[in-house]
């Protein structure tokens, strides 16, 4: 799922018979496995060894006073004895140890994300009241980074720029693309046990690090994808939740994951994209890209057609162009960056939308590490659409309406249709009344990268849960940003265990929501002036 608000109503018009395969898996069934042997062995070594925690590697830029260590995990959890991963955990202390309510760990989605730099946030003012109480803890998921880094592909190759990528692909054009998805999937079939990389195990990881660091239960903050596995995690785990917050959570429904997900993101970033126009267009006296969003819309169509004939700076094609302000559709901080870019660029000053749209060569490996995992862990999650035809007519439906991002999560997703290794059935995520402590859900309404439906799903199927939801507001991951309402619900559930319908908060102003729902005010759209980004050459 390139990351995941509106258009939901396009899902009906979507072919997903595809996907009617086989019945969702019992998640907590399934645990009386070989797999519930090997968690319960990887549990009592890691309770046993705990984390030697140290100086952080340079390659993490952690600053004092995190340290780092590893914990020890079992690459195939049916055969725990086998190879093992170690996964690199960082870790800042509770600023008041008299506070101290224990390990908060944190996970920012992905799937392919590294959540190590979450030490750093504890001195932020957005973070301070939790970080008073909580040891940070931030670490990389299997396969991420420093933790067993997995490739499918040679990064230069993977970042190759300048490149092009049509919003209304010919014929050639999806041949092309075909045949650089089935090279991808191929290369990831070498990895050793790329099968083991899966949303399943990133939770029984998540278990085995509770116990490395010495915790009966379990706090955690996850993002994005991190809630999917979080919420995996409260399935097979339930009495080892402590305190969770789910921040703009994934539709978890089995028939969801991952390819009609990925159907209904695109669709979303279609009404994320207008909004950028909407607020350019107010902007008129600071960018002169227009004054309708039609007008701003016709601004970038023509620095695009622009980077088609000519690439920016001889970096920046139409696919490096659209990953860019791509950007605009997972948070609004990005807006004044991509408005000056267009109007620079416009007015003959290229290099502004270089510096914003180029990646820079040292993290070419970051980028298709991520990638690689991200691939491995989607494509193993589920069954997915074998044939092209499928794909070509769900796609070319949804384009007609939101061509912006359709075709890029196409290319992005399509080595799963030429997968090799075994896929798995989407497990049932829930849990039972009174099985978990009180949980949190935080939403903003108008979420491209994880739309808002998944947030109600979620809601639905965890009777322990309450929602906080930020109105007319869609940037994605709203723990710790901008919105003082939303920070204040998250303070108060990490700190004091209270939820909305329990807490002061509540006068907030539910509006006729249920005792178990919240609403927040819109944080402020982004003051319009002209900003720019810092080169990628540094």
């Amino acid at each position: 799922m390139r990351a995941a608000a509106a258009l939901y109503g396009i899902v009906g018009s979507l072919a997903l018979t595809a996907l009617a395969a086989a019945p969702a898996a019992d998640a907590t069934s399934a645990e009386h496995s070989p797999e519930t042997r090997g968690v319960t062995a990887a549990v009592a070594d890691a309770t046993e060894a705990g984390i030697k925690w140290g100086r952080c590697h340079p390659d993490e830029e952690l600053s004092t006073p995190a340290k780092c260590g590893t914990v020890s995990v079992p690459l195939d959890y049916a055969h725990p004895e086998g190879r093992k991963l170690k996964l690199d955990v960082s870790r800042v202390e509770a600023a008041d140890p008299k506070q101290r309510q224990g390990a908060l760990v944190f996970n920012p989605g992905g799937p392919g994300g590294s959540g190590m730099y979450f030490p750093q946030l504890a001195t932020t003012p957005e973070w301070s009241k939790v970080a008073k109480a909580y040891d940070f803890i931030g670490y990389a998921p299997r396969g991420v980074e420093r933790s067993g880094r997995i490739s499918c592909q040679d990064p230069k190759a993977f970042n190759k720029a300048p490149t092009h990528s049509p919003q209304r692909p010919t014929e050639a054009d999806k041949r092309e693309r075909i045949a650089q998805a089935q090279a991808y999937a191929r290369g990831c079939a070498k990895i050793p046990g790329v099968e083991h990389y899966n949303s399943l195990n990133n939770a029984r990881d998540l278990e085995v690090l509770r116990a490395a660091l010495g915790e009966k239960k379990l706090n955690f903050v996850g993002a994005s994808y991190g809630t999917y596995f979080g919420a995996l995690y409260a399935t097979l785990f339930p009495e080892h939740v402590r305190r969770f917050v789910f921040d703009s959570v994934v539709d978890p429904r089995p028939e969801q994951i991952w390819y009609g997900n990925n159907l209904i993101q695109s669709a979303a970033f279609e009404d994320r994209w207008a909004a950028f126009h909407r607020w350019v267009a107010k902007h008129d006296d600071t960018y002169h890209l227009g004054r309708t969003p039609q007008e701003v819309r016709n601004a970038y169509e023509k620095v695009r057609a622009d980077v088609q004939a000519k690439p920016a700076g001889g970096k920046i094609g139409t696919k490096q162009l659209q990953s860019a302000f791509l950007k605009t559709g997972y948070a609004d901080d990005y807006w004044p960056y991509a408005a000056t870019a267009l109007s620079d660029h416009l007015a003959g000053k290229p290099q502004t939308l270089v510096d914003f749209a180029a990646v820079s060569p040292e993290d070419h490996a970051l980028e298709e590490n991520g990638n690689a995992v991200y691939t491995a862990v989607e494509c193993n999650d589920a069954p997915w659409p074998r044939d092209w035809a499928t794909w070509d007519r769900d796609n070319t439906r949804l384009a007609r309406k939101a061509p912006f991002e359709t075709w890029d999560n196409v290319w992005m997703n399509l080595p799963c249709a030429f997968w090799t290794a075994p896929q798995q059935r989407p497990a049932q995520v829930g849990t039972q009344p009174g099985a978990t402590p009180p949980v949190l859900i935080l939403a903003a309404e108008e979420d491209a990268a994880t739309p808002y439906a998944g947030a109600r799903e979620l809601l639905s199927r965890i009777p322990d849960a309450s929602l906080v939801t930020e109105r007319d507001s869609g940037s994605h991951g709203i723990s710790g940003g901008p919105n003082a309402c939303v920070n204040g619900h998250m303070d108060a559930y990490l700190l004091h265990g209270t939820t909305p319908g329990t807490n002061a908060l509540q006068a907030n102003g539910n509006n006729g929501a249920s005792p178990r729902e919240a609403t927040c005010s819109p944080h402020k759209t982004p003051k319009a002036d002209r900003q720019v980004m810092r080169s990628a050459e540094g």
